[in-house]
């Protein structure tokens, strides 16, 4: 392989902006929670620790990557946060690329090989999914914020296969 990839992409556990707004959200009511209760120091000042709290951890989040999405000129490998197991989808494999809107839901919680319903689901961010079916019908679904360049980096990949 040589390091040479068609598609690379690190998704972060933090980053989707529906999820940040609901921390900084939080934050704000314990930020408020802390001022409304200015008589009682115990209560004021567990409120105050809470939100502070949910902040770091919201800026420790946006640095974690939840999966790596790499596409080389056999495989698509999909690898995961800690001790996740490595996803290795053989290009071979693949009928149909289809490049779809992940969901329909305002707010979907990030996934990583999540099988459900005949569809395995790896998301963390992104509006659009890549969605490949395999020759036993099995369906994966890549949330990706570059889902146009994946579903091309999946079809180059293809070509090259069949050459």
């Amino acid at each position: 392989m040589g390091g040479h990839y068609l598609f690379q992409e690190k998704q972060y556990l933090g980053r989707d902006a529906t999820w940040i707004s609901v921390r900084l959200i939080l934050a704000l009511f314990c930020f408020i929670a802390s001022y409304l209760n200015w008589d009682q120091l115990i209560s004021q000042q567990l409120f105050f620790i809470v939100g502070v709290g949910v902040i770091i951890v919201s800026v420790l989040m946006i640095y974690m990557v939840h999966y790596k999405t790499v596409v080389d000129t056999r495989n698509l490998t999909l690898s995961g946060l800690w001790s996740s197991k490595l996803v290795k989808i053989d290009l071979n494999n693949i009928v149909k690329v289809e490049l779809k809107p992940y969901s329909t839901f305002v707010f979907n919680n990030p996934v990583y090989n999540l099988h459900k319903n005949g569809k395995i689901r790896f998301y963390s961010g992104g509006k659009d999914a890549v969605w490949l079916t395999d020759r036993e019908g099995l369906v994966y679904i890549i949330g990706s914020h570059k889902a146009e360049e994946l579903a091309r980096a999946v079809t180059e990949a293809k070509k090259q296969l069949q050459d």
